[in-house]
């Protein structure tokens, strides 16, 4: 076995069948902070032999999804459908060395074995009739088979799950070139990782069966195999296997939802990896604390509540810059000009201790970018009252002569425009909330006001005026 002091040196391999799932994300945060944190590299590998369900559009779903959660790698990516020469070149060593044969099966016998160990309740495995066979069919396409050893065992140290041993006798002899030539997962892979030096293989805890048999393949090709650390799967809250009915489970579904990639980031590693009692982790402390024998044996279940409260902390005190680039990005989504309305910085100020998502946020601050059309009517019934009328004109009087439009001066021309009209504060703020946004929910109402600008909440007091007239006149 490898040094496990040694720098690690993995690979995350997804298939290209569909988009970057969140479980497949945190096993390249996990193979990623197991290379950075002992000096290694990591590897991306595109396993797209498949040619039936590959597609570019998921190869790209899936660079697009690490390049958002920012999980770069040292190289790649590589391609196995460029590889295929190399798994025949491979496979024909086996062969010639008695250490794979031709098998001539048909696709019915196949499955009619398959059916009777399934009705006897025993493991469905190849019963090894073409192993020795000399005879070969005319007009049969065979596929090729690794010649498994038929007695020992197969042990392995899995740094996350401990000793391991499967008997050989459990193991039937796997198919390794299919009758087109192309490999199957378990040969490619074993070529794949020997190639280009794998020492570590994390992945999936629905990979420990075919482990061993990986082992084996190895061994027949003099080679030492490399470690295994296999994580367990994530469960929606329901503690069934996380999958499309529990909701996103695309990395980039939670993009648009309006998650941080430093909030996702943060909430992965936690996923199934622990460090004393510490939640939030900046992305140089997960590298200096990860080890990946720290991964936990269970599953681990998806708490997006605890999600939303992250996202929500790296919204106000995480990557400025990151935040603004993510906000733009959903502004523009939401059909919405920045120029148009005050600068993103000044916006993530104020709102975000308001929110927990960059959808909520952008959605309950379109006032400051667009004019609305109506006013809410349940608000403006409520608050836009004729008795309304006085403070708000006086406001506006006070607010066109403000030379400096910052939260600090337009405070206090709240409070004074309160102060000369003898009445509360909430007599005015209440008002001016509904006039300035339409509805009656906001930031503090200086805050509001210093955000939609003077021309634009001088305008929308006007209107907000003209409302109450006209609901006088109409009395």
């Amino acid at each position: 076995m490898s040094d496990v002091s040694a720098p690690i040196r993995t690979r995350f391999a997804p298939s290209p069948t569909g988009f970057l799932h969140i479980g497949g994300a945190r096993t390249a945060l996990f193979c990623l902070l197991a290379a950075r944190s002992t000096g290694g590299e990591f590897v991306l590998r595109i396993e797209d032999t498949d040619r039936e369900r590959s597609t570019e559009a998921s190869v790209q779903a899936i660079l697009d999804g690490l390049a958002w959660l920012g999980l770069e790698y040292d190289e790649g990516p590589f391609y196995q459908s460029q590889r295929l020469a190399r798994y025949r070149e491979v496979a024909e060593q086996l062969l010639q060395a008695g250490l794979a044969y031709h098998c001539y099966c048909s696709r019915e016998r196949l499955d009619e074995l398959r059916a009777a160990a399934m009705a006897a309740g025993e493991k469905p495995r190849y019963d090894g009739r073409c192993r020795d066979r000399v005879e070969v069919p005319e007009g049969v396409e065979p596929v090729l088979r690794f010649r498994n050893p038929q007695s020992g065992t197969v042990v392995f140290e899995d740094r996350v799950r401990g000793r391991i041993e499967v008997a050989n006798s459990e193991l039937d002899d796997l198919v390794i070139l299919r009758g087109d030539g192309t490999p199957t997962y378990n040969f490619a892979v074993v070529v794949d990782d020997l190639d280009m030096a794998i020492n570590l293989v994390i992945r999936g805890d629905d990979h420990i069966n075919n482990t061993p048999r990986q082992i084996n393949l190895y061994r027949a090709l003099g080679a030492e195999p490399p470690q295994f650390a296999h994580v367990p799967m994530i469960l929606g809250d329901d503690g069934q296997r996380l999958s499309k009915r529990h909701g996103a489970v695309g990395v980039m579904a939670w993009r648009e939802q309006g998650y941080l990639p430093d909030a996702m980031i943060n909430y992965l590693a936690r996923l199934g990896w622990s460090h004393g009692d510490q939640e939030v982790f900046a992305r140089p402390e997960l590298v200096e604390s990860f080890r990946i024998e720290d991964v936990n044996r269970k599953a681990s279940r998806f708490d997006t509540d605890k999600l939303k409260w992250l996202n929500q902390h790296y919204l106000r005190a995480g990557d400025r810059d990151q935040a603004l680039r993510e906000l733009a990005w959903h502004m523009e989504r939401a059909g919405l000009n920045p120029a148009a309305g005050p600068d993103l910085s000044g916006l993530l100020d104020v709102q975000a201790e308001r929110f927990d998502s960059l959808v909520e946020l952008v959605e309950q601050s379109r006032p400051f970018y667009a004019d609305f059309d109506d006013f809410d009517q349940a608000a403006a019934r409520k608050h836009l009252r004729p008795v309304a009328d006085q403070p708000l004109q006086a406001l506006a009087e006070r607010l066109a002569a403000v030379g400096d439009w910052s939260p600090e001066s337009l405070q206090a021309e709240l409070q004074a425009t309160a102060d000369a009209l003898g009445i509360g504060f909430g007599k005015i703020g209440m008002p001016l909330r509904v006039a300035l946004m339409g509805h009656g929910q906001s930031p503090a109402i200086h805050h509001t006001l210093w955000l939609v600008g003077r021309e634009r909440s001088l305008a929308r007091i006007e209107r907000a005026r003209n409302f109450i007239a006209e609901r006088v006149a109409n009395a």
